[in-house]
């Protein structure tokens, strides 16, 4: 069950209340989310793996197209395929990967997101303008915000999905190491405190991460690519620095359910979204 969609539409929020964990992070921002990340919905009679991906956009620049690669990579694994609009945007978009979509022979199932932003009237408006860009789509309009209509999408994936084995075990909620959820809290409130540029220029690698009974000992260092973007996001006297890193223990104890203790430091990667050696070791996929 694989989530696309261009940016900001709301794919993240969706994935975490289908899911019923806080796995992807979401904020008012777009691009977000990074990676394809999986989220496994375990009942007593079904497993359900959900994957939600970048949003869609045209590259500038190599981290870009390791993000586009991975939300193309959905469409040619999915059994069900959540194509997530909203009621801002129209077909026209990224045609040349609604094209893609419209070609796929599996079930899509388009979800146009934040209907409680408008009314009737304009909702008919999107149903008829994406029904004709994509026929064979089943249209369902949604509010994750107010998380309406949420249970019927859960219910027609249900419906849709095939039958086979369960790929993971029942408690299993992700497939992504607890090092993966640190770096993205921290990242997320870095995309909250800073504005323009520079929480893109942001990659954050856990270089430790230690857990006892007691208390989980972590510590992160904030890549970014110019000298000018080290001393924003340090902020004066390390103020900025303290704020964010306080904000992310915050999540991080929420997260784990557990005391931590979290030591951040910034580091200059010059021009990092543009190397393929530093993309792929931060875990990008450029394929």
């Amino acid at each position: 069950m694989n989530i696309v969609g261009n940016p900001n539409v709301g794919k993240s929020t969706l994935m975490n209340l289908l899911v019923g964990e806080r796995i992807s992070i979401a904020t008012f921002k777009a691009q977000t989310t990074r990676h394809r990340i999986m989220g496994i919905l375990n009942t007593e009679d079904m497993q359900i793996c959900f994957s939600d991906t970048p949003g869609v956009l045209k590259p500038n620049y190599k981290l870009q197209e390791s993000m586009l690669n991975f939300s193309e990579s959905a469409l040619q694994d999915a059994d069900v395929l959540l194509y997530v609009t909203d009621m801002v945007e129209t077909p026209d978009k990224n045609a040349d990967f609604l094209e893609k979509v419209s070609k796929m022979d599996v079930p899509v199932l388009l979800l146009i997101n934040k209907i409680d932003l408008s009314n009737q009237q304009e909702l008919t408006k999107r149903v008829e303008a994406w029904h004709a860009a994509l026929p064979k789509a089943e249209i369902i309009p949604v509010s994750a915000l107010c998380k309406f209509n949420v249970d019927t999408v859960l219910k027609r994936i249900k419906e849709l999905l095939p039958d086979s084995p369960p790929y993971f075990d029942k408690d299993q909620w992700t497939d992504k190491p607890a090092r993966f959820f640190v770096s993205e809290i921290i990242r997320e409130k870095i995309l909250l405190y800073y504005d323009k540029e520079v929480p893109y220029a942001v990659e954050v690698v856990v270089e430790q991460f230690k857990e006892s009974e007691k208390m989980i000992r972590i510590r992160a260092v904030i890549n970014v690519e110019r000298e000018s973007q080290k001393g924003i996001i340090i902020g004066h006297q390390g103020v900025a620095l303290k704020k964010v890193s306080t904000e992310a223990r915050k999540a991080l104890e929420r997260f784990f359910d557990k005391p931590v203790y979290l030591e951040t430091y910034v580091k200059v990667d010059k021009n990092w979204r543009s190397s393929d050696k530093e993309l792929k070791n931060f875990g990008y996929n450029l394929d």
